[in-house]
């Protein structure tokens, strides 16, 4: 490890016990910041509303840390919208931001449309497939954006356990089988991104979650970069940050456990397909010849091919956006 990273280790990795809420909540009041939480949702009608009543009751009922909470659905087909709004957040659909440009699917999309209808001086992303759900993941990660104005980013870092039904039935089926594997969570992250980032970013190799999707950003950082519109979006926004505002402008916190839901092996090679694609064209900003990942299925006639492009289209900065531009003037 560079000696470089391990002096970041030691002065830019925290616990969320390092800055009591009391603390944050001076540094908020004296700077007169604003902290948006964003819940980017598709079909999380099970967790979404648990994780909004969690944030408005903890942070801003019983304290006023958080501003607004607004879930982006991108396009659910059951109760998200229904949920979430009943919990208290301001629900916004995806297809009704910037309706000039039509919306593609993706998570880095809705991350990227959703500044354009929040308008906190800080941003919080937040997954919205969580489940017992702390309102430490918010304190957490913005508490350091609001008490030193050298840092511009901070990643959430975490434990994230393999549950025994991801294990299949002999694991589960063993006593204590689940609590083995409870660093084994981060799948892309241990085969996909660690490697990239330690073999052609080593400055980025002390961050113990890259991909995780609970961060807080400057919306004046946000603004600047590029958002890859699917899976990337992480990867990418990390090393963009990195090379605009430096290795020190950028933070993580440890706030515990992260449970969500899993997704099976074949959606986790076409997330690692996405991530390295995204790393390519930070690289070297080329062209794959044959952009697409072929993975294969039992059918009825035996193994069958299914193709899926892995080609990554990103969205400009925010700031070159002419309707963004027009807001902040107005």
């Amino acid at each position: 490890m560079l000696e470089e990273v391990e002096r970041w280790l030691a002065t830019r990795s925290w616990s969320v016990a390092d800055r009591p809420l009391h603390r944050i909540l001076a540094a908020k009041q004296r700077t007169g910041q604003s902290v948006s939480v964003v819940l980017p949702a598709l079909n999380e009608e099970e967790t979404v509303g648990d994780i909004v009543a969690v944030v408005r009751h903890d942070l801003m009922q019983q304290v006023p840390l958080v501003d607004e909470i607004v879930v982006v659905d991108s396009g659910s087909t059951d109760q998200t919208s229904e949920v979430a709004a009943s919990a208290g957040a301001r629900v916004v659909h995806r297809d009704d931001i910037l309706p000039r440009i039509p919306a593609v699917p993706g998570k880095g999309e809705v991350l990227w449309r959703s500044l354009l209808v929040t308008g906190g001086d800080i941003v919080c992303f937040i997954d919205a497939d969580l489940k017992e759900f702390s309102s430490d993941f918010v304190s957490g990660i913005v508490g350091p954006l609001l008490t030193d104005p050298g840092v511009d980013l901070v990643k959430a870092m975490y434990d994230r356990p393999l549950g025994s039904e991801e294990v299949g039935a002999e694991g589960a089926r063993q006593k204590g089988a689940a609590g083995r594997r409870a660093g084994q969570g981060g799948r892309v992250t241990e085969l996909m991104a660690r490697p990239l980032l330690n073999m052609h970013w080593p400055q980025l190799a002390g961050f113990v979650q890259p991909l995780g999707g609970e961060y807080a950003a400057r919306r004046s950082l946000l603004e600047q970069l590029p958002f890859p519109v699917g899976y990337g979006v992480e990867l990418g926004m990390l090393v963009d940050a990195l090379h605009l505002v430096g290795l020190d402008a950028l933070a993580q916190v440890d706030v515990g456990v992260r449970k969500h839901r899993h997704q099976d092996g074949q959606a986790l090679g076409r997330m690692a397909a996405a991530i390295y694609r995204t790393a390519q064209l930070r690289l070297a900003r080329g062209h794959l010849i044959r952009p697409s990942l072929t993975q294969f299925e039992r059918g009825e006639d035996g193994f069958e091919p299914r193709t899926y492009s892995v080609d990554t289209e990103e969205r400009p900065p925010m700031a070159e956006i002419a309707e963004y531009a027009a807001r902040r003037v107005a």
